[in-house]
């Protein structure tokens, strides 16, 4: 079959058994091997729209903005980047190889994050912002003690109805039992 698919351009669907479940997978021939790839049913699709965004209105300057801070991000030069992964996959499985410890993971110091933050102060000043906004006192908020309890209310303890001795005493006797054991 794979040299039939091979010779033409059409592709197959099958059925697979995988993860204790019926797969439809499409198979197809790339650079001399069989591929399946793994398909949905129509009852394992979720509906997109409660996944999108709402609709928001974007002013023509913020896209302009965006655009600039994408281009000022844009590079040729991809040299930088290097799957570090496999070098340190490849790394251990040399030293693994050759009956060496595998070396430690490295522990480069990493950038350092953005600008700490005192959040309490940042909202504080937020709350003056807003107050002052609309022309509220600047002072701070008030605070209002609250009101103490008042006398706990009363209720008239009910008096358990006396058991009678022969479910007392094998109560009491269960008891002594579930100690000893």
């Amino acid at each position: 079959m794979a040299w039939a698919l091979a010779r033409n351009t059409k592709v197959a669907v099958a059925k697979l058994a995988w993860h204790g479940r019926e797969r439809l997978v499409l198979l197809r021939v790339r650079d001399g091997a069989l591929v399946a790839h793994v398909l949905k049913w129509d009852d394992e699709f979720r509906d997109p729209s409660g996944l999108a965004p709402k609709d928001v209105t974007v002013a023509d300057p913020e896209i302009d903005e965006a655009l600039q801070l994408v281009d000022s991000m844009t590079t040729d030069d991809i040299s930088g980047y290097r799957d570090e992964y496999r070098q340190a996959l490849e790394a251990v499985i040399e030293a693994k190889s050759e009956g060496r410890q595998p070396p430690k993971p490295s522990t480069e110091a990493e950038e350092p994050g953005g600008q700490v933050v005192d959040l309490m102060a940042a909202l504080q000043e937020s709350v003056r912002k807003a107050q002052a906004a609309r022309g509220e006192g600047v002072g701070g908020a008030e605070v209002h003690e609250m009101p103490k309890k008042t006398a706990a209310r009363k209720t008239a303890k009910k008096t358990p109805a006396k058991k009678s001795a022969k479910k007392t005493a094998a109560a009491k006797k269960l008891a002594r039992r579930q100690r000893g054991a």
